[in-house]
């Protein structure tokens, strides 16, 4: 393994005043509620809004922002709309509850897939108005059939409001309540609940590192998806694409934020080299290059591995957010098969050069909500079951239950719990 271009050490830790700051806006708002909230907004996002129950935005602001956005980017909207409900939709239609399975005579086990009461669905403001999130997150939510779906964005320090197209993608994804307030005092408001604003069961969506640790420290008291890290995309390829095609997938995700971090595996070195060519040619001319460019140069790599195997072997250690194949494949040659039998961590997969890692951004139906920082280890990105809650239950018989009785009897006594024990006695039959 040759690296031809090496990213900088990168510290995706959070720092100790992270975690206090964080704390601290915590602590406030489970104490203070809505005057805390107030005030952090005031600290914060630079607003003066002067009731709680005023951060809730109207029909009548979701109305005009309707008035702001392009027609013909509202159509797009509806129309990634319809793709991200339909996959979720056979997401959702793949699982099953199990009823009366019986493992022994008069026992008999079941699970229901339960939805959770509420969530909130939180969508980054930052550099960009991510619209596309509103989307991702909540229509999943929706289709599991969360009852309360709350939707909450930071505002636009200049007018006060939530950016007019992330307004509109919320108002068509369904949102049932939306709040123009961000950061950690966001989280905490939702997560513990203020005089104003009804605390929700689950929290979901990225943000910034202050989010994120929000997130972390009130997980327990709310559940929430996974803890969000600096956008990633890998990409591995043979060098049978087209470098600039691989080259713009990798600017793609660069532009996200200056830590977000581009990789490209490649058997062929020369690929590898056009590659680096086409992101400089391409940072030349970009609009967002100011952002890029330092993306790419701190963490942008390029490695050169011996063989196929060498580079699922390296993918599958790092376990990108995004994982696209450059490959050559063919129906005689099913490449990409023997691929996806071998790769294992990774939060989304892009076959074949067709299928750019932005098309899953914005329209093609699997979310783009996903784990990074090698959490595709242990977890798959959002999806309709994340917002489903799995419930056993079970009820036995006369038979069943004194069958059992002694077994359960014996294995408490072997455990020293006396009383798990007396339970298990009081059902077996008297002689």
């Amino acid at each position: 393994m040759k690296y031809i271009k090496e990213a900088k050490e990168r510290n995706t830790s959070v720092d100790k005043l992270t975690r206090e700051t964080v704390a601290d806006i915590i602590d406030g708002i489970r104490e203070g509620g809505d005057k805390a909230l107030l005030e952090y907004c005031e600290k914060f996002d630079g607003r003066d809004v002067g009731a709680a129950e005023l951060l809730r935005v109207s029909p009548f602001e979701i109305a005009a922002a309707y008035e702001q956005v392009d027609r013909e980017l509202i159509k797009d909207m509806a129309q990634a709309a319809i793709s991200i409900l339909g996959f979720a939709e056979a997401q959702k239609e793949s699982l099953s509850e199990v009823h009366d399975f019986s493992p022994r005579e008069g026992v008999f086990l079941g699970h229901r897939i339960i939805p959770v009461e509420s969530c909130l669905c939180y969508i980054p403001g930052g550099n960009y108005p991510l619209y596309s999130t509103a989307l991702m997150l909540i229509i999943p939510a929706k289709e599991a059939g969360v009852k309360r779906v709350v939707a909450c964005s930071p505002v636009d320090k200049e007018t006060g409001r939530i950016n007019p197209k992330t307004l509109v993608a919320m108002d068509i994804a369904g949102a049932d309540e939306i709040y123009g307030i961000g950061g950690a005092h966001a989280i905490a408001a939702f997560s513990y609940g203020t005089e104003s604003i009804a605390p929700v069961d689950l929290i979901v969506g990225p943000g910034n590192k202050y989010v994120a640790e929000a997130k972390r420290q009130c997980y327990g008291q709310v559940g929430i998806d996974f803890v969000a890290g600096p956008s990633e995309v890998m990409v591995i390829a043979d060098g049978s694409g087209d470098p600039s095609v691989v080259a713009a997938d990798i600017l793609a995700q660069c532009e996200h934020d200056v830590n977000a971090k581009g990789i490209v595996v490649t058997t062929n070195e020369e690929f590898g080299n056009k590659v680096i060519a086409a992101v400089e040619e391409e940072l030349r001319v970009l609009e967002t290059a100011e952002i890029a460019r330092v993306s790419w140069e701190d963490n942008g790599e390029v490695i050169v591995t011996e063989s196929m195997d060498e580079a699922i072997e390296l993918a599958n250690a790092i376990a990108p957010e995004h994982l696209e194949l450059n490959i050559r494949d063919s129906a005689s040659n099913p490449a990409s098969e023997m691929f996806m039998k071998k790769l294992n961590n990774y939060g989304s997969l892009f076959i074949g050069q067709n299928t750019a890692e932005v098309f899953g951004d914005y329209a093609s139906g699997p979310n783009h909500t996903l784990p990074t920082v090698r959490a595709a280890r242990y977890t798959g990105g959002l999806w309709v079951g994340t917002f489903l809650k799995t419930v056993t239950y079970q009820y036995m018989s006369d038979k069943g239950s004194q069958d059992l009785a002694p077994i359960v009897k014996r294995l408490a006594e072997g455990e020293g719990l006396a009383a798990h024990a007396l339970a298990a006695a009081k059902r077996e039959k008297e002689e």
